[in-house]
Order: structure tokens, then sequence, then C-alpha cells
């Protein structure tokens, strides 16, 4: 039998993490919310995540930071990047860090389902899906 999969929401906009976790519920995730960086990481509680979802741009550390940070220690969860804003820069560094999926936070919440869903899978290519990607 399978547990469930808890997903990381790092957002430092409140709403955003009401909605994005309100939206994996529905899927039939497990999310767990942040406001930081510094959050996610103080959380020495926390399960084992089947996929972070990081905003790039955070008030501190930033979602590329963290990621960069996790990524040099094996194993670490996939990531998908969500931003408000497209940056070339921000995208071309997600992709060097090997994340699951870079996308705008005006992508319709069924894309970033189904990335999460192949994120957790650990299947296939990464999805990148932003103008220009």
């Amino acid at each position: 039998m399978v547990g469930p999969t808890y997903i990381a929401v790092v957002d430092d906009d409140s709403g955003v993490c009401t909605s994005l976790s309100r939206l994996l519920r529905q899927a039939q995730f497990h999310p767990i919310a942040y406001l930081s960086a510094e959050a996610f990481l103080a959380d020495e509680t926390h399960p084992e995540f089947g996929c972070l979802v990081l905003d790039v741009r955070l008030g501190g550390m930033s979602g590329l930071d963290l990621f960069a940070r996790l990524a040099a220690s094996e194993p670490h969860p996939p990531a998908i990047f969500i931003t408000a804003i497209d940056e070339s820069s921000a995208r071309a560094r997600a992709c060097a860090l090997g994340c699951a999926g870079f996308y705008l936070k005006s992508t319709p919440g069924a894309e970033i389902i189904e990335a999460i869903r192949h994120a957790t899978r650990g299947k296939g290519e990464p999805a990148h899906h932003a103008p220009g990607a």
C-alpha cells in the first residue's frame, strides 16, 4: 500500500499558499505550506516530500537558492518552480539545477498538477512551461 504523497509549497504570498494547497488537496496530494525558504529549512519534523513547489522569488533565501542547497545533498525531491515574472536567467538556473518544471503563476492549475504528478512518478523529461521555454 502506498502512503500519502506530501508536497511542500514554499511561497511568501499566503494567498498563493492557500490556493495551491487547496488545489493539491483536490488532486489527492497532502500539501504543507511554508511562507519562506528559511521556514522550510527550520521544519525538522516534516515528512518526506514527493515534490517541492517553490516560488522563484522569496523575501529571504530564494526558491532557486533553496533548491541549490537541497540539490547539493542527495537524495532530494524534485522541484517545480512557479513565478509571477518570467525571467530567462531564473528559468535557465532552475533548469541547470535539474528542476522538474518551471511555470508562470498564471498557468492553469491543471497543468501544474499534471507536472507534479509527473515529477512524483519520477519518469520522463522535465516539463518546462513558460514563454520561450
